[in-house]
């Protein structure tokens, strides 16, 4: 798994083979098989470890936070980006190569953002709504727009500062759910 972490995040999931993998790995093609049916069943479980890391760090973040929609929201996406950014590979996979997968990853991925999405929804749902759109179609947009921005940070020559995207992340938040 370490080096599928590596080989994923770059050169990527198209260009990392089972041989290159297992040369990486220093295990035998025979000992992967033994653990996984394919480079793609790894790349799930890849994916479904960081998002299982991630959906424990913003669950947290949004517990300790004050009780305030302004303060959640912060808190949340601060978790978020620190936690993507802090380890390039992980950003990776989570925002670039969860889609140039293609199909391999669509169940997962849609699984994570609904994750996401409810964690958003359960973080405002004791905040007046009246007025507004659909909380979840909401609290989706908002993910999407996080997820662009990470990956702006990613390709970027010269990336945002990690202050910057949640600066921007924030506005994004709050001004759909309405804090802001």
């Amino acid at each position: 798994m370490a080096a599928a972490y590596t080989l994923y995040a770059k050169p990527g999931f198209a260009a990392t083979t089972i041989e290159r993998l297992c040369s990486e790995a220093r295990i035998s093609n025979r000992a992967f098989y033994e653990c996984f049916g394919g480079r793609e069943e790894l790349l799930q479980a890849l994916h479904e470890r960081c998002v299982e890391e991630s959906l424990a760090v913003v669950a947290k973040a949004l517990q300790e936070a004050p009780a305030t929609l302004e303060d959640r929201v912060r808190a949340g996406i601060r978790a978020y980006i620190e936690f993507a950014t802090a380890d390039w590979r992980r950003a990776r996979i989570m925002h670039l190569e969860v889609r140039r997968s293609g199909d391999v990853l669509t169940a997962s991925r849609q699984r994570a953002v609904d994750s996401f999405a409810r964690l958003v929804e359960e973080a405002a749902a004791e905040f007046p709504q009246s007025g507004r759109p659909n909380r979840r179609l909401v609290a989706l947009g908002a993910i999407g727009a996080l997820q662009e921005l990470l990956i702006e940070w990613l390709l970027a020559e010269d990336p945002p500062p990690i202050d910057e995207l949640v600066g921007v992340a924030v506005h994004i938040f709050g001004r759909t759910l309405g804090s802001s």
